[in-house]
C-alpha cells in the first residue's frame, strides 16, 4: 500500500494555489525591480538613486523570506515536531544561521 505524501516530504513542499501565487507574485515584483535597476545603470543614473532601488529589493527579498519561514515552520517543522523528527529542528536552526549572516 502506498503512502500519503505529506506536505514536505522527499524535499518538496506541496503549497496551497493561494499561497504559491503570492509567493510568484512577489518575486515577479522583485525581478521588475531587478530590471529596472540594470536600466538604471545602463542609463548612467547617480548611484545613490541605485543603491536606493537596491535596498528596495533587499527589503522585498526579505518580506519574501520571511513569509517562506513562517509558512514553513507552521506546516513542515510544526508536522515533523508532531511526528517526533527532531532532526527538522537542527536543519531549522541551520536554515536560520544562514539567513541571519
Amino acid at each position: 500500500m502506498m503512502e500519503e505524501m505529506t506536505c514536505c516530504e522527499a524535499r518538496h513542499k506541496k503549497r496551497t494555489e493561494e499561497e504559491q501565487k503570492d509567493l510568484l507574485v512577489r518575486l515577479r515584483r522583485i525581478e521588475g525591480q531587478i530590471r529596472g535597476i540594470e536600466k538604471m545603470v545602463e542609463n548612467d543614473i547617480y548611484c545613490p538613486d541605485i543603491l536606493i532601488q537596491v535596498s528596495a529589493v533587499t527589503s522585498a527579498l526579505n518580506s519574501f523570506n520571511k513569509q517562506l519561514l513562517a509558512a514553513h515552520i507552521r506546516s513542515c517543522v510544526a508536522e515533523d515536531i508532531r511526528e517526533g523528527k527532531d532532526e527538522t529542528i537542527d536543519e531549522l536552526v541551520t536554515v536560520l544561521q544562514k539567513l541571519m549572516k
